[in-house]
């Protein structure tokens, strides 16, 4: 199974990630974050490959990508 950690407070929706993910994992969402930005969400984790191609693009480095047993 895999899981994504993301650090909402910190998102300032830039995108990269939701454009970088292979598997349309991510999505900006609908919520705002204390910063005044909507942050990003997982919409289908269950669709997650780890291949932490969102993790490697966000320039803030909110995103934990693991591959759990």
């Amino acid at each position: 199974m895999n899981k994504l950690v993301i650090d909402t407070a910190k998102c300032k929706a830039c995108g990269l990630c939701v454009r970088a993910c292979p598997r349309n994992v991510l999505a900006l969402g609908e919520h705002i974050n204390a910063n005044g930005y909507k942050y990003v969400v997982a919409v289908d984790e269950g669709n997650c490959i780890s291949c932490a191609c969102c993790a490697i693009n966000c320039p803030d480095m909110i995103i934990s990508v693991y591959k759990e047993d």
